[in-house]
């Protein structure tokens, strides 16, 4: 069997990680993964427990003459974004990540690799079995369901956990530690459509947009990465400014919440007489999208061709659900005036479906500022009730509020600089982090999250850094150890 990681640094961590790799864990479906650590833990005689949302406690015993030393909470997430490019074959219930490396990286191949969270989760379980590590008694804290809105941790029973300093797993810069995190909710809208023939002497082309690099909506909306989305809007109004009779018979694109569309996909008709104006117009289109958003995304593909369709929405629903799509605010509203180079305020044109008689809208908002959350919520809410759709905004999840004289903070640092010969950076994160709801749970919980390199999670094309995965592993065994 090929085994591309079998040879990597720290061996414990890559050899766990390897075998996470092998087992479906997409959100809301962790069954698989919670029994894989259940076995292991009930393997190394560690005791378990389970609470009623199915997140797991893993107890560990302190190294040998460091039982009286405080019990460390090491915190990390079970479940995976599962996102694949669209000419990928692949099963997220059933099929295992195929891992490969590319020069200092381990990526998937065509999907993502999991490595938000399984990196985090395999350190946790190296540490418990590493016979090099010392350390006092130690809480693994493996939550599920993170990628859809943190639900694990916000059910998470809070008599599963004694420890009152937490280490957070879960973050993806090497030598950064984070202490802070925004909050975020969501809105659903939905337009019921009226169904009619396609107008007769009407063609219908199809739209697509591919190429995108997409990305997490919290840790890569600062970069102003495309959203496909917001490309196949502005590329069908150029075409319904070529022909107002225009209409629509489908409109698709992005799959999670939580991560920026980078493929979408229309089907339209106008009257054929308008068809090459309308073909150039959208050409025209998206030659500017490329000039717009060429350094970022060069990759970027916008489609144009034949198509079929029986049926297209009314005239008003064709019109009021692509205003909708180019009104909606996408990307980073606002920067942190307390946080230097922090986006403070966000938002994410996520999801857009056809099912039926219905076209389905999902936004992901995001601030460290809990009034502006709130106020983004109500500007996309009343984007789309003006359009005709009805909405459903989302219960969220609160931020971190940083806490520059935390002890685990001060202890860290002074162990990052011993162990590197210089000073870490201390920042807090757009991303919902499991902190927030912990720290919520948990009143006075010392909490500080670090991890290797990880980048675009929530893509196709995520990928960890293998030189960092040593260091956050050394680094994690020489805290525990000051920790003793």
């Amino acid at each position: 069997m090929d085994r591309p990681l079998a040879h990597l640094q720290p061996s414990l961590v890559w050899q766990h990680f390897e075998e996470i790799l092998k087992i479906p864990r997409p959100s809301k479906h962790e069954e698989r993964i919670r029994e894989h650590v259940k076995r292991w833990a009930q393997s190394k005689g560690f005791a378990v427990r389970e609470d009623a949302a199915g997140n797991l406690v893993v107890k560990v015993p302190a190294t040998p003459g460091h039982e009286s030393a405080p019990t460390v909470v090491l915190q990390g997430h079970l479940d995976m974004v599962a996102e694949k490019n669209s000419d990928v074959t692949f099963d997220f219930f059933k099929d295992a990540i195929q891992p490969r490396i590319v020069g200092d990286y381990v990526y998937a191949t065509g999907t993502t690799l999991g490595a938000d969270n399984g990196i985090g989760v395999a350190a946790a379980m190296a540490i418990a079995e590493d016979p090099e590590a010392v350390h006092g008694p130690l809480e693994l804290l493996f939550t599920v369901d993170e990628e859809t809105g943190l639900t694990g941790a916000a059910k998470l029973d809070p008599g599963l956990v004694t420890g009152k300093t937490l280490l957070n797993l879960d973050t993806e810069e090497d030598g950064a530690f984070y202490i802070g995190c925004a909050g975020g909710a969501d809105a659903h809208s939905v337009f019921t459509v009226q169904w009619e023939p396609v107008p007769a002497g009407h063609v219908a082309l199809g739209v697509r947009v591919r190429g995108l690099k997409g990305g997490h909506s919290g840790v890569d909306i600062h970069e102003n990465r495309g959203n496909a989305l917001k490309f196949l809007a502005r590329v069908v109004a150029a075409a319904r400014k070529a022909s107002a009779e225009l209409r629509i018979a489908a409109v698709s694109g992005g799959s999670k919440h939580n991560a920026i569309p980078r493929e979408a996909d229309a089907v339209i008709t106008l009257p054929a007489a308008d068809a090459a104006k309308a073909r150039q117009a959208m050409e025209e289109a998206a030659a500017v999208l490329k000039e717009e958003y060429g350094e970022i995304d060069p990759g970027q593909r916008v489609e144009i061709g034949e198509a079929a369709a029986s049926q297209v929405f009314s005239a008003g629903d064709s019109n009021r659900i692509l205003d909708a799509l180019l009104a909606c605010p996408h990307g980073v509203l606002a920067m942190s005036r307390a946080v230097p180079g922090l986006v403070e305020t966000s938002n994410n044109l996520a999801v857009v479906t056809t099912e039926g008689s219905q076209v389905k809208v999902v936004t992901s908002s995001r601030s460290s500022v809990m009034p502006s959350l709130r106020a983004t919520l109500q500007q996309v809410e009343a984007v789309f009730k003006l359009a005709g759709a009805a909405v459903e905004v989302h219960d969220g999840y609160p931020g971190w509020k940083p806490n520059p004289n935390s002890p685990v903070l001060q202890l860290a640092r002074e162990v990052f600089q011993r162990e590197f010969g210089r000073e870490p950076e201390v920042k807090a994160i757009h991303a919902g982090l499991e902190c927030g709801l912990i720290g919520e749970k948990f009143p006075g919980m010392d909490m500080l999250s670090l991890g290797p390199q990880i980048e675009s999670p929530h893509s196709p094309d995520e990928r960890v850094k293998i030189p960092t995965v040593a260091n956050f592993y050394r680094l994690l065994k020489a805290i525990l150890a000051a920790m003793a």
